[in-house]
């Protein structure tokens, strides 16, 4: 009888392993549709034009996926922001070359910062083509901030929780 409950606690213990990496797998991918809840972006194209919307995240603020020479990015729209924004490490998984070196007044100060080019950047069923952005070595994550120089080309029209984009 001993015998039998020896081998029950190691199951136990796989069960309730199971249990809370399944758990911390459900609250993740929650997490991650709170932070973007635009993951899947949808277009509509009518009359020769291409109508995105999206989601405002909890926080606000509209995130999205998109490409970036044909490699998938996070974006977050910000038109504060003069220039598409690409953190370093990033630029370089994306193969951005370093141009010019500027300088650029950000949220946190001034910061030291290299003009690109992205070919060609895509939202939905939008493709721009030729997008000066600037690649930020001081920038951490993986999130791309979407600024003027591509929001430019948008009609942009908020209503609500919602950011409907015509190209």
């Amino acid at each position: 009888m001993a015998r039998r409950n020896s081998f029950g606690k190691p199951f136990m213990f796989i069960a309730w392993g199971l249990a809370l990496a399944m758990l911390v797998w459900f609250f993740e991918d929650k997490l991650q549709q709170q932070f973007n809840p635009n993951a899947q972006v949808q277009s509509r194209i009518d009359n020769g034009r291409v109508t995105v919307m999206l989601e405002q995240n909890r926080m606000g603020h509209y995130v999205a996926r998109g490409q970036v020479n044909g490699q998938p990015v996070t974006f977050l729209l910000d038109t504060g922001a003069t220039l598409v924004a690409v953190p370093e490490d990033l630029a370089q998984k994306l193969g951005l070359r370093k141009g010019r070196q500027g300088m650029s007044q950000t949220a946190n100060g001034r910061v030291i910062t290299y003009r690109t080019e992205i070919d060609r950047l895509e939202l939905g069923e939008i493709e721009l083509n030729d997008v000066a952005a600037s690649i930020t070595p001081g920038m951490d994550g993986e999130v791309i901030l979407l600024g003027m120089s591509a929001l430019k080309e948008f009609e942009l029209i908020q209503k609500g929780d919602t950011l409907t984009l015509r190209y």
